[in-house]
C-alpha cells in the first residue's frame, strides 16, 4: 500500500486509528513525491532526523519518480486539472500508485477520485 501525505500527518497528530492502518500494512511505501513533502514540512533539522527515523523503523520503501510516472501524472494533469482541479503532487503520487498496481491510502478522496485507474483507499479519521 502506498501511504498519501496526509496519512502521516495524521500519525504525527496522535491519530490512533491511523497508526492502527499503518501498523497492520505489511508492506509500506510511499511515492517520492511524499517524501519530499514530509521533508519540506519539517522545520528544523530536528524533524528531518523524527522523518527519517520513523520511515527507517516502520521500512517504508520509497518508490522513484519514472519516466512512465512522470507521464502519466502529465496526463492527469491535462484531463483533470480544469474539472477538478488536481494539484502536480497529487498527479504525480497517483501516478506512483497505478504504475506500481498499489492502492493509495488518502483521506483526501476530492484530490483523487477524478483518477478513474486509481485504487484509493479513504482514510476516515
Amino acid at each position: 500500500m502506498i501511504f498519501d501525505t496526509d496519512i502521516f500527518i495524521w500519525v504525527q497528530r496522535g491519530n490512533e486509528k491511523a497508526a492502527k492502518i499503518m501498523d497492520k500494512v505489511q508492506e509500506r511505501y510511499l511515492s517520492i513525491q511524499t517524501y519530499m513533502e514530509l521533508f519540506q514540512s519539517a522545520k528544523n533539522k530536528r524533524q528531518h532526523e523524527y522523518i527519517k527515523d520513523f520511515l527507517s523503523s516502520y521500512g517504508f520503501l520509497i518508490l522513484p519518480f519514472t519516466e512512465n510516472i512522470g507521464y502519466r501524472a502529465s496526463i492527469y494533469i491535462e484531463e483533470y486539472t480544469l474539472s477538478s482541479n488536481l494539484r502536480a503532487g497529487d498527479a504525480i503520487i497517483a501516478a506512483t500508485a497505478i504504475e506500481n498496481n498499489m492502492t493509495l491510502l488518502s483521506d483526501n478522496a476530492k484530490h483523487f477520485r477524478p483518477v478513474k485507474d486509481l485504487k484509493l483507499k479513504v482514510f476516515k479519521p
